[in-house]
């Protein structure tokens, strides 16, 4: 019985340490500009902006593929913030992806809801719980507003309501038609 916990044991510190080493070994640095940007996005990964989330659109953005105007959840705040980190003019929001709206939750109609599941196959954050054939409800506080729980409703249960701006929500807009600061 000791012999076999002690070959168990060698066998874990060799297979630690072989992992332990490829970590240090192969380790891939982030590119600091991605983060820097990604953090100024709305984090809704709603695919508006034709990337599949906020990461790739940041990644995009700093190897100069997309441009600075395609996030209409971030509106005009985000694109200056951007404007002003990336060194470029800003612009208005490109029509293309959508408009800038006020932030919304999803809420479902609960005495509606079939229990089909497709909205929490389309949630990209997580933000809806329920069962197979039970009553779905959204987490209010982790739903980004994406709209992307929507279309595949089939009884059309789900609406997107307007958040209002609480003293711990709101924040400064940046001025409008204000360019780059210096």
């Amino acid at each position: 019985m000791f012999e076999a916990v002690a070959i168990v044991t060698g066998l874990a510190v060799l297979f630690g340490a072989i992992l332990g080493y490829a970590a240090i070994r192969f380790r891939v640095e982030g590119d600091p500009l991605v983060d820097e940007i990604d953090a100024l996005l709305p984090q809704t990964q709603c695919g508006q902006c034709t990337f599949a989330g906020c990461r790739p659109y940041a990644e995009a953005m700093a190897r100069d593929e997309a441009d600075i105007n395609q996030c209409p959840p971030g509106g005009e705040t985000t694109i200056q913030a951007l404007a002003d980190l990336l060194g470029r003019e800003p612009k208005p929001l490109n029509a293309e992806h959508g408009e800038t709206a006020p932030k919304t939750v999803a809420v479902i109609d609960e005495e509606t809801c079939i229990g089909c599941t497709l909205c929490i196959q389309a949630c990209p954050v997580d933000a809806i719980l329920g069962a197979p054939k039970q009553m779905h409800t959204v987490i209010a506080e982790e739903c980004t507003g994406c709209d992307l729980c929507l279309p595949p409703c089939p009884v059309d249960c789900i609406e997107m309501v307007p958040i209002s701006d609480t003293i711990e929500t709101w924040t400064w807009p940046y001025p409008q038609g204000m360019g780059s600061r210096q």
